[in-house]
Parts: C-alpha cells; sequence; structure tokens
C-alpha cells in the first residue's frame, strides 16, 4: 500500500487524487489525515483514511499498518515540526515501510530561508533511520504568488518584496504532487539512478523557467491589462509592510527573510529535475496567472 499523510491538505489532497489518476486501485490508497472527517470524500471514492497526528504518536502507528511506500508531507506547524517529525519517521521505521518519501525545501543543506533548518534536521532523521528514502526537495508554489500577491498587486499596481534580482523557480502544487507520485508508483525492482523511485535519491524540484519578482510583475501586467510594477524593499520594511496589511508578525518576518534568501539564490535551480520526473514542463508562470485571473470575480 502507498500511504499519504497530510492527506486532507492541499498538496495531500492532489497527491491521492494524481494516485488514483494513475490507475492505482482505490483500496491500495491510505490517506493519513488529523481530522479524518475533512477526508470523507476520498473515503467515498474508496481510499483508505485513517487517523493519524504528527502530536499523537499512538495514532501514527495504527495509520500506518500494511505500508510498503510512505509519503511524509511535512507539517505546517513551524517551529514544531522537528519533533513532529521525528514522531512520524519512529511509526515508519516501527512500521517497516520500504520507502519514505520527504517532501522537504529546495536547497535544504545550504539554504538560509528560514523553513530549511527544520527540513534539513527532517532530512536526517531519516538519513539516521536506516530506512529507504526519497528526498522531495519543493520549491515555492506558484500559488505563493497567484493567491495573496497577485489581488493586492491588482489592487495597489505594485508586487512588493525584498528579493532583489533574485530568481525562484516556483512550481505549482500539482507539478510538485506529479512528481511524488512518480516516484510512489515506480518499480520497486528499479536499479537505475534514473529511476524515480531510487532509494537515496535527492531531488531539487523546480520551475522550469525561474523569474524575479520584477517579471512576476511585468506578467501580472501582461495577462491582466493593468499597469503593476516591483517595488523592491529593504526586508525590515517589507515585513512592516505586512504586518500593516494584517500579516501576523512572525509570518511576515518569514516572508521578508525568504526573500532574502531568495535574492541569494537559496530558491531556484536548473536541475530540471521536476519535468524529468513528471514527464512534461512544468507549468509556467504566465499559464499559472491566466488560471488565476480566469477564477477571479469580475
Amino acid at each position: 500500500m502507498i500511504t499519504v499523510t497530510g492527506a486532507a491538505g492541499q498538496l495531500g489532497r492532489l497527491v491521492v487524487d494524481e494516485l488514483l489518476d494513475s490507475g492505482l486501485p482505490p483500496a491500495q490508497i491510505v490517506a493519513v489525515a488529523r481530522n479524518p472527517q475533512k477526508a470523507g470524500d476520498l473515503a467515498a471514492r474508496g481510499v483508505q483514511v485513517r487517523h493519524g497526528d504528527y502530536d499523537q504518536p499512538l495514532t501514527l502507528g495504527p495509520a500506518l499498518v500494511g505500508t510498503r511506500k510512505l509519503l511524509l508531507i511535512s507539517g505546517s506547524e513551524v517551529g514544531r515540526r522537528i519533533d513532529q517529525h521525528r514522531n512520524a519517521v519512529a511509526a515508519a521505521k516501527a512500521a517497516g515501510v520500504d520507502l519514505i518519501a520527504y517532501t522537504s525545501i529546495l536547497n535544504a543543506d545550504t539554504s538560509s530561508v528560514p523553513l530549511a533548518a527544520e527540513h534539513l534536521a527532517t532530512e536526517q532523521m531519516i538519513r539516521n533511520s536506516g530506512l529507504p528514502f526519497v528526498l522531495l526537495r519543493n520549491g515555492w508554489y506558484l500559488e505563493n504568488y497567484t493567491g495573496s500577491v497577485l489581488p493586492q498587486a491588482l489592487a495597489t499596481g505594485s508586487v512588493l518584496g525584498a528579493a532583489g534580482s533574485g530568481r525562484v523557480a516556483a512550481a505549482t502544487r500539482a507539478d510538485f504532487a506529479a512528481a511524488a507520485v512518480a516516484v510512489l508508483t515506480a518499480p520497486a525492482t528499479a536499479g537505475s539512478a534514473d529511476t524515480a523511485g531510487t532509494a537515496g535519491t535527492v531531488y531539487e524540484l523546480g520551475g522550469d523557467e525561474p523569474f524575479t519578482l520584477a517579471e512576476l510583475a511585468a506578467e501580472i501586467s501582461r495577462h491582466s491589462r493593468r499597469e503593476v510594477g516591483y517595488q523592491d524593499l529593504p526586508a525590515d520594511v517589507y515585513a512592516r509592510a505586512l504586518t500593516d496589511a494584517g500579516v501576523p508578525e512572525a509570518f511576515a518576518s518569514m516572508l521578508a527573510a525568504s526573500d532574502v534568501g531568495i535574492s541569494r539564490g537559496d530558491l531556484t535551480t536548473d536541475s530540471g529535475d521536476l519535468a524529468r520526473l513528471i514527464g512534461r514542463p512544468t507549468t509556467s508562470l504566465g499559464g499559472a496567472l491566466r488560471a488565476a485571473l480566469a477564477s477571479l470575480p469580475g
């Protein structure tokens, strides 16, 4: 069986959908959720929905019974994830899974982005566990920009940031989900480094066409036919602008520091790993913006 943790979340749901679309029988898919009621629609499609909470280790053992391949989707509670992931890795080891795939962050071992520390610690836990593993170092989501940034840019005429001329190799959640499924469904007997499921592989996953935030603003202008520019700010000024807009202070500081990381090249890659895994070009910035604009009211 293939088990996906965090299956009621945005990425987890896409992974389960992709597994079903791949032809895997629903009964061979386990969707683990902190609140199983939120995954009731998956149960209705024949997927095994089980309760599993990173903060409650006793729930994780039963959740992983029978698991051959596990996709460990990183927790969403920044600052608590090391302990949470430790519980999940211990449960995976006790369950004797054949492979654990973990959704880490791009360039985890060199990145200055604040989120990287917890991801790198989790990667080390997995290595120390002795379990066969694949590390899926995901870049930024394009939805980070088509979600909150796009409406703000349309309303004010500005994309704000502190990324300078740094490039970000963003891709859609659907792209990253497809990459995870390629790893989870790869033949278990494969021994080639070119095969998606090969244990010990580290994938640096990002979009085919990294862009600057100035280029993001230009693309918004082109597709919306409204004048939008990029305003590059010092990190502390950008963080203050975010808090003034209602973003919680800790999250605003993290976003500003992440932009500084972008300026240093921490969230870009030319590896081509994502396109190779999914067998197609990654979703373009323009394509993502067109879809987002079409979904906006009015």
